[in-house]
């Protein structure tokens, strides 16, 4: 899908006005937005600001590949802000197959029943300065004290890596390879949470979000117990893992139901593993060890955890420092990948390792392995150089045969990667490798001696149809 504008943002006038020489509040938040998505994108993006009699017209609203809605009072008094965002809607639900293209940031607090109807099912970024003690709220003025790290950032944070996931999900969907890819992306199901525990659900729904997985509820849960039951039920289903996290608080109890949403979420989850077996759905359940403040209804929900067979059912309970459970979660996490990737491929998983600046060339290539029944693995080249070499283990785990691709890149360049497969046994593989080859351009070569003794096929582009080439290489790597 190509569309010109990354984010645009909506707003009141009123909730822009300057004074004493400051720039706007949505000014600000849009000074800050472009900064943190650039670092996560790994370059600038393309964000409007649209008021309400500003010179953008709805055809502009049409060509914006995400929507932020700054919501206020003004906002949701202003007939403008509501028809840009009623063109955008349609826009949106017409032409794209991405369903979470519009986020809503506060800037003052709104209940459900005083937002616009389209998005009141939509998670919200609260943006705003809260007193919990009095109730009183207030806007930010001192953007990097303490208080703003703890709230502002976190809440920007997490709108940078939500709308980066729908970008990426929409550059996607023009692509035939990577839309394949996208029905892999594995879902999981991030239980939510009591009010103790929500800044380290959002940190671990960000790491997975940041190692491509799809994270559900991507929608503020209903509050009445019919409505709550069938959303939760439904993102459990689509989910191949769950992720309760437990601490003192007992949750918020949906409106018709005497149990809290943490125990409910942790019931159909449960459910559903004495459904399809622990072979297709597991759950991990870690509750805080430290529970000071737990009411005797929180202690007792956690004993029945604890003791209930059925309750454990496909489950593993872990009472553990925090970043001890995130380290097992990785690990099972990878543990599932590699027994998806050998169950999804039968064993026909190629990795087709490139540099950057031949990954125009290597398409032809993947077409050609993929019409022979093949899986590819291509190397990552977004993001920052630990989440690329992390992608590039991960492959080195995962691949059955290798095939490494010598375009405009050096003999040394070569090297280094044939040295990686040396290495990939000690990765942690579980199957073994069934074949290994340098695949040059037409009009490049290899020095043959500085492979002789590494088990490698040297094959050449060019010397024959690339297709037969490669239909003759794979059928070597599986004799």
């Amino acid at each position: 899908m190509n569309l010109d504008i990354d984010v645009l943002i909506i707003f009141s006038d009123k909730d822009n006005e300057t004074a004493n020489g400051q720039q706007g509040w949505v000014t600000q938040f849009k000074k800050f937005l472009d900064l943190m998505l650039s670092q996560v994108l790994g370059s600038k993006p393309n964000i409007i600001l649209k008021g309400e009699y500003d010179s953008i017209t709805s055809p502009k609203l049409d060509n914006a590949a995400t929507l932020v809605t700054i919501l206020s009072p003004d906002f949701i008094q202003s007939g403008k802000c509501l028809d840009n965002l009623e063109t955008f809607y349609q826009a949106a639900e017409v032409n794209s197959k991405i369903k979470n293209r519009i986020f809503k940031a506060f800037k003052h607090p709104l209940s459900v029943q005083e937002q616009p109807p389209r998005i009141r099912e939509l998670i919200g970024y609260e943006m705003y300065q809260l007193d919990t003690e009095t109730g009183e709220v207030r806007e930010y003025t001192d953007y990097f004290s303490t208080e703003a790290e703890r709230q502002y950032w976190m809440k920007m944070v997490d709108l940078a890596y939500d709308i980066y996931d729908t970008l990426i999900q929409l550059k996607e969907t023009g692509n035939k390879t990577d839309v394949r890819n996208i029905l892999r992306r594995k879902t999981i199901y991030l239980a939510e949470t009591g009010h103790d525990l929500s800044v380290q659900r959002n940190i671990i729904k960000r790491e997975l979000q940041r190692h491509g997985y799809i994270v559900t509820p991507s929608k503020t849960l209903p509050g009445n117990i019919h409505d709550f039951e069938k959303a939760v039920r439904g993102d459990v289903d689509d989910a191949h893992l769950s992720i309760h996290l437990i601490g003192s608080a007992y949750g918020e109890i949906p409106e018709g139901s005497d149990r809290s949403i943490v125990d409910l979420q942790n019931r159909y989850a449960s459910e559903k593993s004495q459904k399809v077996g622990k072979d297709k759905f597991t759950r991990l359940i870690w509750i805080n060890p430290v529970l000071t403040n737990a009411s005797e209804r929180q202690r007792a929900f956690i004993d029945t955890i604890k003791r209930d067979t059925e309750v454990q059912e496909g489950a593993e309970i872990l009472q553990t420092p925090l970043e001890d459970f995130k380290n097992i979660m990785r690990e099972e996490l990878l543990e599932a990948d590699e027994k998806n990737a050998m169950g999804e491929t039968g064993g026909k998983c190629i990795y087709l390792v490139h540099d950057r600046i031949d990954h125009m060339e290597v398409k032809p290539l993947i077409d050609a392995i993929e019409k022979n029944g093949y899986t590819v693995l291509i190397p990552g080249f977004e993001g920052d150089l630990l989440e690329l070499r992390q992608k590039h283990i991960d492959n080195l785990r995962n691949f059955d045969s290798a095939i490494i691709y010598k375009g405009k890149v050096n003999d040394q360049w070569v090297r280094m990667k044939v040295l990686d497969l040396l290495k990939a046994p000690g990765l942690g593989r579980k199957k073994p490798i069934k074949g290994k080859a340098v695949l040059t351009a037409s009009n490049t070569s290899v020095n043959l001696e500085a492979f002789s003794n590494q088990n490698l096929r040297i094959v050449q582009a060019g010397s024959q149809d690339t297709a037969q080439s490669i239909k003759t290489l794979l059928e070597e790597f599986n004799t």
